[in-house]
């Protein structure tokens, strides 16, 4: 089942079939946690893709190429990672928001608000017209139909979904937009000559990314790169809303910087940033950055051979196009918490989510992935890259994966076994503590994967590139 979703990823970077003849897969395959979905086989599928793509940069870099190793359950866990971080040996709590979670509306449909992040959770709560209360926001729900209460959430500027079932989707206008896209894109937007990798011992020294995305997925492709040597540097606004813990998870092997492009001498850093950069990763609606002049386009200009990495929730195209959303919101519509529910009830009836965090890892993978392989293109034939991806494209692929058979889902257990965990886990020596997390998944048998910085807080550094 693994190599028929590789099956499915190789034609994106040209690839036969028989890489995955480098590949060495263990422990095993779905269910490993309760759910349908086959979560062992898109993780393993997507960290094998970078797995083999920084196998392609370092035999550029050496002409020597590498064994590669993944074991399935880990790959499992990194679905939830978040859920694993120790503080100092206390754990760090990840719980969501009193009022986030999905509700009865009326005609028996279902809504879901996103309420984590403060601006998002007071346009909600504006539109239902109650405070911050659970008992309050049920009955406020309980008198809306869900799609006018979609909108209406959507209009006002908060993330949120009327649960839909698989079918409904598929019907949807946004839904049959996805259905015509491919799982991501690697386009040649410009003409630059080629430019050799530079000097280094893993497969990505030297290369410098621009990481300019927020939550987990954007931020879990450069964790990712970074994994395998490249200089990060993580740009965000201090006047823009975090829940701060995320850091801890998605920020090793980073640097920190703030930025408000609001002003223009912050606008002007960033351009400076960018010459010297060879990775610009952004996550926000499309033509967010694009208003401060950062299209694809202006910044193949800025600096020739850049590579660009778009994500956003709903694609480049169809009517949601511009929408707002993360992982819940996606499985919401799309039908996956639905079916989840279907499979696994919960406490309480209703839709569920999945038990990991599948849509955001896995596309943070496969971002990482799209990275390498448009950087060994450069490498070879030169060009700024564009590599284009949402958290839709993903979702569907995932479901597209198959469900694990009925018969196999009973008595699965809910976590990994304690020593497990603790075989996967590494010590980091942070500003603020010392903390425990899962390390990298992949294993490569000449360049070990390790993060050679730990997580700071946002904003701990200065916005410049290392001497």
């Amino acid at each position: 089942m693994i190599q028929d979703a590789l099956n499915t990823i190789f034609p994106i970077a040209g690839w036969p079939e028989s890489r995955a003849n480098e590949l060495e897969i263990t422990g095993g395959l779905d269910p490993f946690l309760p759910t349908p979905f086959r979560m062992a086989e898109a993780s393993t599928a997507t960290l094998a893709a970078v797995g083999l793509a920084m196998n392609d940069l370092w035999e550029l870099r050496t002409g020597r190429r590498q064994k590669i190793a993944i074991n399935t359950r880990q790959a499992t866990a990194s679905l939830r990672s978040g859920t694993y971080l120790k503080m100092e040996d206390t754990p760090v709590p990840n719980g969501r928001n009193v009022v986030m979670g999905t509700y009865p509306a009326k005609h028996g449909r279902w809504s879901y608000i996103h309420c984590n992040f403060p601006n998002h959770r007071a346009a909600a709560l504006k539109v239902l017209g109650v405070a911050e209360d659970r008992d309050a926001v049920t009955k406020a729900i309980a008198q809306w139909d869900a799609l006018e209460l979609e909108e209406a959430i959507i209009a006002a500027g908060g993330a949120g979904g009327m649960v839909r079932t698989m079918a409904e989707w598929a019907q949807h206008p946004q839904g049959m937009a996805i259905a015509g896209l491919p799982l991501m894109e690697i386009v040649k937007i410009a003409d630059s000559p080629a430019e050799p990798l530079p000097k280094g011992d893993r497969p990505l020294s030297g290369v410098r990314v621009l990481d300019l995305t927020r939550v987990i997925a954007g931020p879990t492709c450069a964790r990712t790169l970074a994994e395998h040597g490249a200089e990060v540097l993580k740009i965000t606004g201090k006047h823009l809303p975090s829940l701060g813990r995320q850091e801890y998870d998605t920020g090793h092997g980073k640097l920190s910087a703030h930025l408000d492009l609001r002003e223009a001498k912050d606008v002007e850093i960033l351009r400076g940033l960018v010459r010297k950069a060879d990775v610009f990763s952004q996550g926000y609606r499309p033509g967010t950055l694009g208003n401060r002049g950062f299209t694809p386009e202006a910044l193949a200009q800025l600096r020739p051979g850049i590579v660009v990495v778009s994500l956003c929730a709903f694609s480049h195209a169809g009517p949601w196009a511009s929408r707002r959303g993360f992982d819940t919101v996606v499985q919401t519509v799309s039908g996956i918490t639905n079916r989840q529910g279907e499979v696994f009830p919960g406490a309480a009836p209703g839709p569920q989510f999945y038990p990991v965090s599948a849509i955001d890892f896995l596309t943070g993978y496969l971002m990482a992935f799209g990275a390498s392989v448009a950087l060994a293109r450069r490498a070879r034939e030169g060009g700024s890259w564009l590599v284009r991806i949402s958290l839709a494209q993903v979702g569907r692929w995932l479901v597209q994966r198959g469900e694990v058979p009925a018969a196999e889902l009973t008595n699965v257990a809910k976590e990994f076994t304690p020593e497990e965990l603790e075989r996967w886990k590494i010590t980091s020596n942070t500003p603020v503590g010392r903390l425990q997390h899962l390390g990298p998944v992949v294993r490569m048998s000449e360049t070990p994967t390790y993060w050679d910085k730990p997580t700071v807080p946002l904003g701990y550094h200065q916005p410049v590139w290392p001497a």
